[in-house]
């Protein structure tokens, strides 16, 4: 066998590793989507049944029509609120944190740093009570204050993010502004903010995930169903002490998927770009 054939043999080996691969963790995913168009007493009888043999696209009606006459589309309502508004509230406020860290000289600065930089270890089961406690004492339980409001205060990993970026932007550019004029504000808005937007995006993707997924928070602090979020109403289908209709939550499981792939293939190259952290291109 001669190196062109040995080359062939690599990659097609490589190629079938990968699709082997890439099929068993779409496995789950695929599974999902073929059980939504399931009956709901074969989903688990014939488990081991990618697909139905008799397709009910009604799941997807009745899952829409929800419970207690409260409709998917008020879920979903509820969840763009929420995650439009915290998405927006982190991203303004650790960029300008962010730019406070890198650019602006103050006392106890890597002290603050430091203390900011060690709230990202504190796992949230830690930081759950108080904050409820807090909250409640404001009176915000059954709002959705505690799920937006903290977030116009800075998110670490963000401001992390976004920081490491501006760190590659030359501060000769800023000395450059001043002497045209610009003070701290208008170095800010118009040099720097434009330069870090795939920090600024690929920040607002994670946080449209997170928010997106979150279920732990609108569990401690939503009371009244017509506020829940789609994470909440897809868990209320799952009832132990009646018949579950498991086609119709695999079916709003399926629906749930579609706006995060779709913001994912849109901005998938803000991803890139604001993770590796390139700087300025020519």
């Amino acid at each position: 066998m001669n190196t062109k054939q040995k080359k062939l043999t690599k990659k097609v080996v490589q190629h079938v590793l990968l699709s082997l691969f890439t099929l068993i963790m779409l496995y789950p995913l695929l599974w999902m989507v073929g059980s939504s168009f399931k009956e709901s007493s074969e989903v688990f009888v014939k488990a081991y049944q990618l697909f139905p043999d008799e397709w009910k696209f009604s799941n997807y009606s009745e899952g829409w029509r929800g419970f207690a006459g409260i409709s998917f589309s008020t879920f979903y309502k509820n969840t763009f609120i929420i995650v439009i508004l915290a998405t927006v509230g982190s991203i303004l406020s650790s960029t300008v944190i962010a730019y406070g860290f890198a650019r602006i000289n103050f006392r106890f600065k890597k002290m603050w740093f430091a203390i900011m930089m060690g709230t990202m270890m504190l796992p949230f089961e830690m930081t759950m009570i108080p904050q409820y406690v807090m909250f409640n004492y404001f009176g915000w339980v059954d709002t959705y204050l505690p799920l937006v409001l903290p977030t116009f205060f800075g998110v670490p990993f963000f401001i992390f993010l976004i920081l490491q970026f501006m760190r590659t932007i030359p501060k000769e550019l800023d000395q450059a502004a001043r002497i045209d004029g610009c003070n701290t504000v208008s170095i800010f808005t118009r040099i720097i903010v434009p330069l870090v937007v795939p920090a600024m995006m690929t920040s607002a993707i994670f946080s449209f995930y997170w928010r997106w997924d979150d279920f732990m928070a609108p569990l401690l602090y939503l009371q009244t169903p017509t506020k829940y979020p789609v994470s909440l109403a897809l868990k209320l289908f799952s009832d132990p002490e009646a018949v579950t209709n498991w086609g119709a939550m695999f079916a709003m499981t399926t629906l749930s998927l579609l706006p995060i792939m779709i913001i994912f293939f849109i901005f998938q190259r803000y991803i890139v770009d604001g993770i590796s952290t390139s700087g300025l291109k020519g």
